[in-house]
């Protein structure tokens, strides 16, 4: 395992990051029991893994736990990153400070997540999505004064436009705040409508770049190519890909796995399992670029953990670039590239995930948000 510098500051993190998404069963099968759980987690650290994801909304706060159960033994070795802005736990959703950027939640979530985590201070606090409500000017105090308090040591901000984390940064300098030193972005060879914004950006900037769902939801396992599945696997996208269903992402994930078609060729001759070919390929961009993989088993992982025990060569990556390339198109093209389809309804990974109920539970429709963007709103019937 190689570890790279965490945007402009002087973190060191594995070059594959665990997405601790999966340890929990609230989530039904999404989620993975203790021992399973326990058993990834120490597949991971003994590979040299050292860089967690977590969130207080994954499987409701039992990832949370589960990691802060699991780091107890050596504490000080994981960079233990966690999220806020979504309604969490098990509630309704019907409390309108639940969720969101603001301060108010952001504490909140914080005491909560330091309790669950069985820590006194998180490594990487993330924004878990833009809430298109808070002032920047709010954010940045607000996540400063966590800094300084010692609670909190750096942070990131996850789904938020690019534009958006440079004025954020621009405003952070300016008052000698804590800028971010990382974004989190849906990225994957089935997703690259970022690239053109969020490359630059993160080159510019020097903010690190962490890939989320790196391997769309299962599709770049190249699984959904094969034929005779096993039928005992979970399989997210299942509904979505066949036609007879007409479900709401069908036609992005046709899409995708035509391109999956030609990367499990370029995996075939080079020898190696899909799943490294795809997360390979995002560690071998210029842009520091930290995959963020989530398993279901321990088998599962340490497959994952090959990724970093060879190289792409230039005529490969290439291969693998050209294959994936209809992916720079967004899937949703009236809404515009990531994060917007993501920010308005989801995302074809994440299907069943309605994005503003998560942000907003169930007050979105009684907030008159003045702020949300223009180019957003929906504008009334004439």
């Amino acid at each position: 395992m190689k570890y790279k510098l965490l945007g402009r500051s002087g973190l060191r993190v594995s070059d594959l990051c665990l997405g601790c998404t999966t340890f929990g069963t609230n989530w039904g099968p999404i989620g993975t029991g203790r021992d399973e759980a326990r058993r990834i987690f120490d597949t991971f650290a003994q590979a040299g893994g050292n860089f967690l994801d977590t969130s207080n909304k994954y499987q409701e706060g039992q990832s949370e736990e589960l990691t802060g159960e699991f780091i107890q033994d050596n504490r000080d070795y994981w960079v233990v990153g966690t999220k806020y802005s979504l309604v969490d736990g098990l509630k309704d959703g019907s409390d309108p400070n639940a969720s969101g950027n603001h301060r108010k939640n952001l504490l909140r979530s914080v005491e909560s997540s330091l309790k669950r985590l069985r820590t006194d201070y998180i490594d990487v606090l993330w924004l878990h999505m833009w809430d298109y409500t808070t002032p920047v000017e709010e954010i940045m105090r607000s996540l400063d004064d966590l800094v300084r308090s010692g609670k909190v040591r750096y942070v990131g901000a996850s789904n938020f436009p690019a534009w958006w984390l440079v004025k954020a940064n621009a405003h952070a300098r300016h008052h000698a705040l804590t800028p971010f030193v990382a974004t989190q972005i849906e990225y994957a060879l089935t997703e690259r409508s970022a690239e053109p914004e969020f490359l630059p950006m993160c080159h510019e900037e020097d903010i690190a770049l962490c890939a989320w769902s790196p391997l769309g939801g299962g599709i770049c396992t190249g699984k959904y190519n094969r034929p005779n599945p096993d039928p005992a696997a979970y399989r997210r996208l299942e509904e979505h890909v066949d036609p007879a269903r007409q479900a709401f992402w069908h036609a992005a994930t046709s899409r995708n796995l035509r391109i999956m078609e030609q990367v499990n060729a370029v995996a075939a001759r080079i020898g190696r399992p899909t799943v490294q070919v795809a997360l390979r390929w995002l560690t071998q961009q210029l842009v520091p670029t930290i995959p963020i993989f989530a398993a279901h088993s321990a088998a599962q992982c340490a497959e994952i953990m090959g990724t970093v025990t060879f190289t792409l060569s230039p005529e490969e990556w290439r291969a693998v670039e050209a294959a994936s390339r209809p992916a720079v198109a967004s899937v949703w093209p009236e809404v515009g590239p990531y994060p917007y389809p993501m920010l308005e309804f989801g995302s074809p990974r994440l299907p069943g995930f309605y994005s503003r109920g998560l942000l907003y539970g169930r007050s979105e429709y009684v907030i008159e948000n003045h702020r949300r963007p223009f180019h957003l709103l929906h504008r009334p019937e004439a």
